[in-house]
């Protein structure tokens, strides 16, 4: 058994040796159409940011490769509604640095489908408030979890000079509420359409 494990080990090791001079560097950067899903989520809408970082391409195959990441995302979700004929609306801007992990399959040349688990830590928690033209914002950071874990899955295509193009849905597995008291459940939902280039 052991044997068997350090052979394993060895292939492993080789094929990853083998493929390094093809493990690319890169960075990316886009459009974020952030929400939120779960509970009480009527009038809700979504909140419209970007994401930015560095990725890396790991090959393993001729079809598949291993892709971390480390990005800045926009998040959060918006609200208009009108109480006692008073019109209130509001913004919660959840920002994360969110490192997926993704695994990519290469369908043909260029043409990848991807996905892949996420987690993501929270820099900054506000919720912004405008309602009789009168605006204010205040941190919310002590609302919300520090840590959210999601899945991501998605379709990308990458051209040999190095320029790629990514769009993924970003599934939270995870309550992000951290309210006592409050039983609703409610998790992150972003759809992300990337431009970038690896080198």
């Amino acid at each position: 058994m052991r044997k068997l494990l350090f052979v394993v080990i060895a292939t492993f090791s080789l094929g990853v040796t083998a493929q390094e001079e093809n493990i690319r560097f890169g960075a990316k950067a886009g459009l974020n159409i952030a929400n939120i899903a779960g509970d009480a989520v009527n009038g809700i809408s979504s909140r419209t940011g970007f994401h930015l970082g560095a990725v890396v391409e790991i090959p393993i195959s001729e079809k598949f490769a291993f892709q971390p990441e480390v990005l800045y995302s926009a998040q959060g979700y918006t609200m208009d509604e009108t109480v006692f004929g008073i019109r209130i609306e509001g913004t919660t801007k959840l920002d994360y640095i969110n490192i997926p992990l993704i695994a990519k399959y290469y369908v043909v040349k260029g043409l990848s489908i991807q996905a892949g688990p996420q987690v993501g830590f929270l820099v900054s928690a506000k919720g912004e408030v405008k309602t009789a033209g009168i605006e204010r914002e205040e941190d919310i950071d002590d609302f919300y979890k520090s840590v959210d874990l999601g899945l991501g899955f998605g379709a990308g295509y990458q051209l040999d000079m190095g320029l790629f193009f990514d769009a993924r849905y970003n599934l939270g597995l995870s309550d992000i509420n951290d309210v006592d008291g409050d039983d609703d459940k409610n998790q992150n939902a972003v759809i992300q359409f990337s431009v970038g280039y690896k080198f």
